[in-house]
């Protein structure tokens, strides 16, 4: 595989290439994800990973408590090979159980010899299988480093507990591309933020993936103003997420998205995951966030942003590919909802912040 860069929407055939790529490391890897699966996925990548440690490659993974769960005798052996493996914040069951819990560190890096990195939306697991993603795999030396500097800082301060709103990391750059990192913070939200100027500047069409679509006032503000001035706004999500209460609590505002002019489609083969984000179709975002409350205000999220043209392409195919499979959304049956369904969302808005 000698691409310079490679999209990648289906999870067999990402698991495959990386697996492979970790079969060729010859000095180091480093790996930051969500969710290392607890099945037969995630013993493949163990295998993988203690194999690489046994022949003496520095290998580091850094997992999220929350994602991956508390069961840690899983990793043992990843231990006991040489693998440096570090778990964000441990749930704690106290007074800040529903604050400091859901600051979790949801991004998903794989660094191989400063030569490869794959970057995007897709979890180690054989849950999300069949699931369609958004990933990205770079050979571009600069720009692997540029993430490798990322992921060192990620795992070098990976246990502190961070909300306030001196919390920030500057955002990194490499020739036309740049890399946010957020990290919990309810007031400076750089991905969101740089969202937002991106949907402010677009002309032709904005495209929006994202499973959990639970956006902020203001970014629903600012896509229904792009609609109205001409711009094709199209946004993308499950039809069933595998988060129900977020599929009845976005369903509250997707009127009001819609009368303002917003192109809502609903992807119906399967569960969609990946987090993509398109400006004229020219610029574009891959990424760990969501469109909700939770990516941009509690956890530890990246973000590439780019404008190589070989990648803009590609991501287009992806988008049109992904609306084959998608349905309009029925605006007739939204207005005829039932008043348990309206009650019901409406009970349940105030913890949107947690989903």
């Amino acid at each position: 595989m000698n691409e310079t860069y490679k999209l990648f929407d289906d999870n067999l055939e990402l698991f495959s290439a990386m697996l492979s790529d970790i079969n060729e490391a010859k000095h180091f890897i480093s790996l930051e994800i969500y969710r290392f699966g607890i099945d037969s996925i995630g013993e493949k990548f163990r295998f993988a990973l203690i194999n690489k440690a046994k022949e003496g490659l520095r290998v580091k993974v850094l997992i999220d408590a929350w994602g991956s769960g508390e069961d840690t005798s899983f990793y043992i052996p990843l231990q006991a090979a040489g693998v440096q493996l570090r778990i964000y914040r441990k749930l704690k069951i106290d007074r800040t159980y529903f604050i400091k819990n859901h600051c979790r560190n949801h991004r998903k890096l794989l660094i191989i010899d400063n030569k490869t990195a794959y970057i995007g939306s897709s979890n180690l697991t054989a849950y999300s299988l069949s699931w369609r993603e958004l990933n990205l795999r770079i050979q571009e030396e600069g720009l692997v480093r540029i993430l490798h500097h990322a992921f060192n800082d990620s795992y070098n301060s990976f246990d502190k507990y961070s909300l306030s709103p001196q919390s920030y990391k500057r955002p990194l750059y490499f020739n036309s591309w740049i890399l946010f990192q957020d990290v919990p913070n309810p007031y400076r939200q750089k991905i969101k933020t740089q969202y937002e100027e991106m949907i402010d500047c677009s002309e032709k069409s904005i495209t929006i993936e994202s499973p959990y679509f639970l956006p902020g006032y203001k970014l629903r503000k600012k896509l229904c103003a792009a609609a109205q001035r001409g711009v094709r706004v199209i946004v993308i999500m499950p039809y069933h997420s595998d988060v129900h209460l977020v599929d009845i609590i976005r369903r509250k505002y997707l009127g009001e998205l819609f009368e303002g002019g917003v192109n809502l489609q609903f992807y119906t083969t399967g569960n969609l995951h990946s987090k993509g984000f398109f400006i004229d179709d020219e610029i574009f975002s891959i990424s760990s966030a969501n469109f909700d409350y939770r990516s941009f205000r509690y956890q530890y999220e990246i973000a590439l942003i780019g404008d190589e043209k070989q990648v803009s392409q590609k991501v287009k195919e992806h988008f049109e590919k992904t609306l084959t499979q998608c349905q309009d959304f029925n605006y007739e049956d939204w207005q005829k909802r039932s008043g348990v369904e309206k009650f019901v969302e409406k009970i349940l808005l105030p913890i949107r912040y947690l989903l």
